[in-house]
């Protein structure tokens, strides 16, 4: 027996699995992806420059977005609707536009037949600002997009100047070719995505809630959330994964408070209320919410299991018993387990004005990211459960359920996969569960058929400079990102 399966049996049955996990190899055999009749997608021209300087110029622009729409610098908005106008001029001579609330842009493409619903692609012009001290470690200054070392830098390259642009190259590009849409097809170019505004000050919601009231359906949205993901273990896969988000997870920040005596800090208790409060946020730490594989990330393990090479397969295509084996492998590492539960995350505290003033009130602030299936009350009951201490004070601060899970046989879902794969064979195309939370979400109350998919590719490291330090985008993925959205808007526009 190959060495490899007897390291991984030995594995196995150490955690508990029973050692009689089969090696079939006909079973193996039969655990590969489906055959699936393709063709290349028809060649169309991108120029690749205008892309990367427009974006470069994009980030100069400081849209920064605050809660509190008085401490936005709103000609910055401005600014960068003028850059709009310069870049796109195609844009905006063909397409309606509105701005929607402060600085939400909608555009309007009409299609050749009305009766049909519209598609719409999604975007945000806000950006996150740079965490203060941090200025000095960006390798080139975070908003000066500077273009070197193969990459396009600053703030918004990532989240989400490079799709927003992206889709304005595509259309503009596909004017310029003279293409009409069958359909209507809306831009929706929101403005204070990353701060979750609330009612009347968010752009999206407005957005929205412009198209309902004129009676307006989508028949799908495309955002943000998926990307394309290297799945690379040398020897068992190299493979390329595109993850189209069909969910994403709800949110909440919760304020869990302690009241004490209070006092000099002379005389203190054996506990202080902040003393008392580090019994909460243990209580909360050491009772994580039950993780459990839903049958989305079913699905995601099994087309990765099938996509590995033969020696794993063979093991893998036991996947069903294997599951419990899995959970408690995923439930160790962080970005896993996320996928997996609901997670709890202890964010803030506060308690004494002063060194020497014992607290009366001391507080910490939780935050949550709601698996679909549970709710931001679900969160609430779990805290009072399993805190011991039952003299806590429980306020929410702000929250939103999951959002609503998209199909995967659409109309549109099945372009996605077909336009994924026709432009790299080599990918697996799965469904994504999107940890945070999107613009997509707004518009569940007239479409039901909400993706989030990014068409450019990143590995794990460099996703992680989203709202961080040297955040920025590389220029091999320009091409193909424009590319995919001008199929995308030519396919799902068409009858």
């Amino acid at each position: 027996m190959d060495k490899k399966i007897k390291k991984i049996k030995k594995i196995l049955a150490a955690t508990g699995v029973a050692a009689a996990i089969g090696t079939n190899a006909y079973r193996a055999s039969k655990f590969k992806p489906e055959p699936r009749k393709w063709a290349p997608l028809p060649d169309t021209k991108v120029d690749v420059d205008k892309f990367a300087c427009d974006l470069s110029d994009a980030i100069k622009i400081k849209t920064i977005s605050n809660l509190d729409p008085d401490k936005v610098d709103w000609a910055e908005f401005d600014k960068f609707h003028a850059f709009l106008e310069e870049r796109f001029p195609l844009l905006h001579e063909n397409l309606e536009k509105e701005v929607i609330g402060k600085a939400s842009l909608m555009f309007r493409w009409k299609g050749s037949n009305p009766d049909l619903d519209p598609i719409a692609l999604l975007g945000h012009q806000d950006v996150v600002p740079i965490s203060a001290g941090t200025e000095g470690d960006w390798v080139h200054p975070p908003f000066s997009g500077v273009i070197a070392d193969g990459f396009i830098w600053g703030r918004g390259a990532l989240d989400m100047k490079n799709h927003l642009i992206g889709v304005c190259e595509a259309v503009e590009s596909l004017l310029g070719e003279g293409f009409v849409p069958v359909r209507d097809v809306y831009l929706l170019f929101g403005h204070n995505e990353e701060v979750l505004a609330e009612g009347s000050n968010n752009g999206a919601m407005l957005m929205c809630r412009t198209l309902k009231d004129r009676g307006i359906r989508l028949d799908c949205v495309i955002d943000e959330g998926g990307a394309i993901i290297p799945v690379n273990a040398k020897g068992i896969i190299t493979k390329e994964l595109a993850g189209i988000g069909i969910a994403e997870k709800g949110h909440c920040d919760f304020e869990i408070s302690v009241y004490a005596k209070g006092g000099h800090s002379s005389q203190p208790p054996k506990h202080t209320a902040l003393g008392e409060l580090a019994d909460v946020i243990k209580d909360l730490e050491n009772n994580q919410f039950k993780a459990k594989i839903s049958p989305l990330m079913d699905e995601l393990f099994t087309k990765i299991g099938k996509n590995t090479s033969l020696p794993v397969r063979q093991i893998l295509c036991n996947y069903k018993l294997l599951k419990p084996v899995v959970l408690q492998v995923c439930k160790q590492i962080p970005p896993a387990a996320s996928m997996l539960r609901t997670t709890t995350a202890v964010t803030m505290a506060s308690g004494s004005p002063a060194a020497n003033v014992l607290p009366q009130k001391a507080s910490i602030v939780a935050n949550f990211r709601i698996m679909p299936g549970q709710t931001v009350s679900d969160v609430e009951d779990h805290i009072k459960k399993v805190v011991r201490n039952k003299n806590i004070e429980v306020r929410l601060i702000k929250g939103s359920d999951p959002s609503n899970i998209s199909p995967t046989d659409s109309r549109c879902f099945k372009a996605l996969d077909d336009i994924c794969y026709r432009m790299n064979t080599n990918s697996i195309v799965a469904p994504y569960l999107v940890m945070g939370g999107t613009d997509a979400r707004n518009y569940e109350p007239i479409c039901d058929n909400v993706y989030r998919y990014s068409p450019f590719k990143f590995d794990t490291e460099l996703l992680l400079t989203t709202h961080g330090t040297n955040e920025r985008c590389p220029l091999e993925c320009l091409e193909k990102a424009v590319k995919f959205f001008k199929h995308y808007i030519t396919i799902v526009s068409a009858e």
